[in-house]
């Protein structure tokens, strides 16, 4: 039964995952006269990319760290206080980590760059520095610490941290004895999620780094696109694996200790309202920094978005609907994208549903090495290189009887991809949390396996399902790595327009790329609002 379910996942990262990376690497190491290994020592040795590595390593760490800095007082706020507004807060500050990197990045332009609010207000240009870059990591990722260490937070029983208190100890020896050894697991997975999603960091590195910062996805993607140097970009490509395979088995670790037995009750029972001047004085800090650091960037891209050569009005918005405006970046209208990146997710979140779905139904089978190593095969996309996906679609997928070059299913395809890991881990939980006795009723009772799963659990899981569905869709409209380079010019998607955009020069290409940077985020973060409606507990997986 397991291996039944598992088949067409894995034919479909054989197919659309593993054939393409390894042709990539193929093609940049193997020579008519065999495998040229000798590049990968002359790669690794030149100073350049020594440097890329170098980078790409000390910024995710700085990032990480920086981010755990900012957003564990978050979580404590979350997961402990009680205070008016509080759900739309939490989808508030998850918005960041939904929208693609792209409008990440096009939204700290719009507040460090050129002609950004510093420089208007005080002359001040952070753009090509690496703190625009750290900045905007934690922008990003503030969710991802909120929601994984807050999420058990709220959930520990603070009478165990109460009962160290009555024995004698301070607030501050209860909590570093008794809360921190419970939330260190959920600390470490976060801080590994945080880090490989640095690690891999492009459209952010790409728009905000300029010609003086290059993480190694950056790398390979100059190294592809611009020099067509395959060797190169394929040592890289071999490096990154390597790293995220590390990140991820070390992720493992963590997520199996975080499995181990705690006294956990509901989340209604810890959260209260903020007592005395030090609980307060917290509140005020955190929601402080979230209006700086997350509402702040996305009120400006919005404000610049507005801010038309005659006044504040729709001007770049109108101007989205003429193929000429954008002085020949497009075939067509980037109007045009928002159909197509809509069209596009719809699709890829179909793929995705199907293939996670029938993915995490086998995870929940017996563990053992068959099915964790599985579970890495799900999570790889994530921090493999999308560039490198992007191209290997352009040179496998080329022959029949899968000549998909022409094809819009393309895109979907490649979208899926990273759908797919956040499909998994929403449904896991839930479909490991019913009870297996129902099924075997069902069964005895004559009921066939696709029977008794529309009978028993599509009830249990539909909201989990919606969930997914979701998250699928919102990542799946983002995704840019592999879809900038597959996406036919007359049908853009929309972080490809954007970056189209912002690549040229000229106020108005500026303006439209603003433009569709809020278009986007406004569709991410409806998106979002709806899933905090579904969301009514926290069984509905990590994300």
């Amino acid at each position: 039964m397991r291996l039944g379910l598992m088949a067409l996942p894995v034919a479909f990262f054989a197919l659309f995952f593993a054939w393409p990376v390894t042709s990539i690497v193929g093609r940049g190491l193997k020579t008519e006269t065999g495998w040229h290994l000798g590049r990968v020592g002359e790669v690794l040795g030149d100073r350049d990319i020594v440097d890329v590595l170098w980078f790409t390593t000390w910024q995710a760490l700085a990032s990480t760290v920086l981010t755990l800095l900012i957003a564990l007082p978050g979580a404590h706020v979350f997961a402990r206080f009680d205070f008016p507004g509080k759900q739309v807060l939490r989808a508030v500050v998850t918005v960041p980590f939904v929208l693609p990197t792209v409008v990440v990045g096009t939204a700290f332009l719009a507040l460090v760059g050129r002609g950004g609010l510093f420089d208007e207000l005080w002359g001040v240009r952070l753009d090509t520095t690496v703190w625009a870059i750290l900045l905007a990591h934690v922008f990003f990722n503030y969710a991802v610490v909120v929601r994984t260490v807050g999420g058990l937070w709220s959930q520990l029983d603070p009478r165990q941290e109460e009962a160290a208190r009555v024995l004698g100890a301070t607030r501050f020896e209860a909590w570093r004895r008794v809360t921190l050894p419970a939330l260190g697991p959920a600390v470490a997975a976060a801080a590994l999620m945080v880090f490989l999603f640095t690690f891999t960091s492009f459209g952010v590195v790409q728009i905000l780094g300029g010609p003086a910062f290059a993480t190694l996805e950056v790398e390979v993607y100059r190294q592809t696109a611009h020099l067509l140097d395959l060797p190169t970009a394929a040592v890289l490509t071999l490096v990154q694996f390597a790293a995220v395979g590390l990140i991820l088995a070390v992720h493992a670790w963590t997520v199996r200790r975080r499995e181990s037995a705690l006294t956990l009750v509901a989340p209604e029972q810890t959260s209260r309202r903020p007592v005395g001047p030090a609980q307060w004085g917290l509140l005020g800090a955190v929601l402080s920094s979230i209006a700086l650091l997350i509402v702040l960037p996305l009120g400006v891209l919005v404000e610049r978005s507005l801010d038309a050569p005659g006044g504040y009005g729709l001007g770049f918005y109108r101007a989205l609907s003429d193929p000429d405006a954008g002085g020949g970046t497009f075939l067509v209208a980037p109007l045009r994208a928002v159909g197509n990146s809509l069209l596009y997710a719809l699709a890829a979140t179909g793929i995705a549903l199907l293939i996670g779905g029938l993915a995490a139904a086998a995870l929940t089978r017996r563990p053992g090495r068959l099915v964790r190593g599985f579970d890495a095969l799900l999570m790889l996309p994530l921090g493999v290189s999308a560039v490198t996906v992007g191209f290997g679609f352009l040179i496998t997928l080329d022959e029949p009887p899968l000549d998909l070059r022409t094809s819009w299913i393309l895109v979907p395809l490649a979208q899926a991809l990273v759908g797919v890991p956040f499909v998994v881990r929403t449904m896991l939980p839930v479909l490991r949390a019913v009870d297996g006795r129902l099924r075997e009723a069902a069964a005895v009772l004559g009921a066939s396996p696709l029977r008794a799963w529309r009978e028993v659990d599509l009830p249990l899981v539909w909201r989990a399902l919606l969930i997914a569905a979701g998250f699928a869709f919102a990542v799946s409209l983002g995704e840019f790595g592999a879809t900038v380079f597959i996406a036919r010019p007359d049908r853009p998607t929309l972080p490809v327009a954007v970056a189209r955009l912002l690549g040229r020069a000229g106020e108005l290409n500026y303006g439209q790329a603003m433009a569709l940077s809020t278009i986007l985020m406004l569709v991410c973060a409806v998106a979002l609002l709806v899933l905090e409606r579904l969301r009514t507990d926290r069984t509905s997986g990590e994300f």
